[in-house]
């Protein structure tokens, strides 16, 4: 199949809005693919090629491809077949060899199937092809149920894979993927409630847990050989020998582990969500060190787990990791659960997650089980500037530039404002469409990417906290940013300080700005 194909579907589910359209795009797009193609082809609509990062970023992308093609040539193997070649290259030569490859490919794609490949390449690529709706389109193009299709790429954590079996496989086959230690599944995932007393009323009697501020993992134990997966199924294992060395001391042989791992001060409390995210992320030894905290386990010693109500899984849990067990106690006191609730941000952790007992764990699946609950912080802010839209946005000012007022000048002017994030989530279309109309006529300057404002327009901001960052001058950035409403009712005068929001930092300002997240 031609590229073109692909990147003519992915730019129609890019533009609807209506689910019921991109499943059917997909799947017709799915049903033509030849089965060599299926895994690239999946890879590639979820920004997630088959062979990971291939060594390539904005710089080396920048200006790399050379003038496009004409006419579109390039097929979806030749495409697969380049990244290979650009995942494979390394030792000396490597950045001269990558950029020959890219100039190759290039030179045969048009202008937007060289956007598309760049954007995979970067893992920026933003459809509306999310894992849920491909799910289901392949459902439809293998005519399969879809809680079976979900199930499979639940366990075995991989979508291309998933679809490839059920396009191509024998009856029986989706049915036969099952829970493997050593392959990492997708993580049950948490909805939200205001309260942990409004929790409890959803799920009755519950396990209701501290939410830590750290970095969620899966631990995989088979004999000495343990392995360690982040949230989206990345092998870390040579990062966090630490975490590495606690499960080899577990009293089992085969374990699947579900936790978070963070740093710890020297009282025990938790350091900032950064120093976490510094040490995670570092490919040599550091001397932070990282403590794993675990709040289920999924299999142990040939048992699984996943289909027994948690009451059972935590009785398994103590029992192989009680010292390295999340804090919390199982209840449907309302009272009781607040309690733990208050005990958890006294604690310098996010808050809590309520969790039914008699619920199975649900990989991959956000279910209506599991529910965090921590606070949400507003603040009033300033947009400083807009960029415009990509996919369904495109032709609209999206993302905003949002900067907090420095009444004493203490990161420039006295009275001006000082960058502290970006952000697009929680725009209507309304809100968009008002931007796009409203933000010109306040336009100081722009590019060709962004439109830079007077700064005079207040809005309404929730975020679950600021982290340490050396991005922007006042030190800190934005946490899960999201837009609640404009504020027509306040001057840009009354806009929250940038003092306020470094008060958010554990300690307080005094933590300063040292990393660059």
């Amino acid at each position: 199949m031609l590229l073109d194909e692909l990147v003519a579907t992915a730019e129609r589910v890019a533009s609807t809005r209506s689910r019921l359209a991109k499943v059917d795009a997909l799947a017709t797009l799915l049903g033509r693919l030849e089965p060599d193609e299926i895994l690239p082809a999946v890879g590639f609509l979820t920004a997630k090629p088959r062979q990971g990062r291939v060594g390539v970023g904005w710089r080396g992308l920048t200006g790399a491809m050379g003038d496009p093609a004409d006419v579109a040539t390039l097929t979806i193997l030749d495409v697969d077949r380049a990244l290979e070649r650009l995942a494979s290259a390394s030792g000396a030569g490597s950045a001269t060899e990558r950029a020959r490859i890219l100039r190759e490919l290039g030179s045969r794609a048009t202008t937007r199937e060289q956007d598309f490949v760049s954007r995979v390449i970067l893992g920026e690529l933003r459809t509306g092809a999310l894992e849920g709706v491909l799910t289901d389109a392949i459902a439809r193009a293998a005519d399969r149920p879809g809680e079976v299709v979900r199930r499979a790429a639940m366990l075995s954590g991989d979508l291309g894979e998933t679809a490839r079996v059920a396009l191509t496989g024998a009856p029986g086959d989706l049915e036969s993927i099952g829970l493997v230690v050593g392959r990492p599944v997708q993580p049950m995932l948490a909805g939200t409630a205001p309260s942990a007393a409004a929790a409890l009323e959803q799920v009755g009697r519950a396990s209701v847990e501290y939410k830590l501020d750290g970095a969620r993992i899966q631990v995989h134990r088979s004999g000495d050989d343990v392995r360690v997966y982040t949230r989206n199924l990345a092998d870390i294992t040579h990062r966090l020998p630490e975490v590495v060395e606690v499960v080899r001391g577990m009293p089992a042989n085969d374990l699947i582990l579900d936790g978070e791992t963070l740093a710890l001060d020297e009282g025990g409390a938790p350091r900032p969500f950064q120093d976490t995210m510094s040490r995670f992320g570092a490919e040599a030894a550091r001397e932070v060190l990282l403590h794993p905290w675990f709040f289920d386990v999924l299999h142990v010693d040939g048992r699984d787990l996943l289909d027994e109500p948690l009451t059972d899984r935590l009785r398994e849990l103590e029992r192989v990791a009680g010292p390295h067990r999340i804090p919390g106690e199982v209840t449907d006191d309302p009272e009781v659960a607040e309690g733990i609730a208050r005990d958890a941000l006294a604690a310098g952790h996010e808050g809590v997650v309520v969790k039914g007992v008699d619920a199975p764990y649900a990989a991959g699946r956000r279910g209506a089980s599991w529910i965090k609950v921590k606070p949400v912080h507003t603040y009033d802010l300033v947009v400083l500037a807009a960029e415009w839209g990509s996919g369904r946005r495109t032709g609209w000012l999206s993302n905003l530039h949002l900067g907090a007022l420095d009444p004493v000048g203490e990161f420039g002017e006295p009275g001006g404002f000082v960058m502290v994030g970006k952000t697009f989530k929680g725009l209507t279309d309304d809100l968009l469409r008002w931007q796009t109309e409203h933000f010109p006529e306040i336009e100081t300057r722009r590019t060709a990417n962004t439109v830079w404002l007077e700064p005079v327009t207040v809005v309404e901001i929730a975020l679950d906290g600021v982290q340490r960052s050396s991005r922007y001058p006042g030190g800190i950035a934005l946490r899960f940013a999201r837009v609640k409403r404009y504020r027509d009712d306040k001057r840009p005068d009354e806009a929250d300080t940038i003092q306020t929001l470094r008060a958010l930092l554990r300690g307080g300002a005094a933590e300063g700005a040292d990393d660059g997240a």
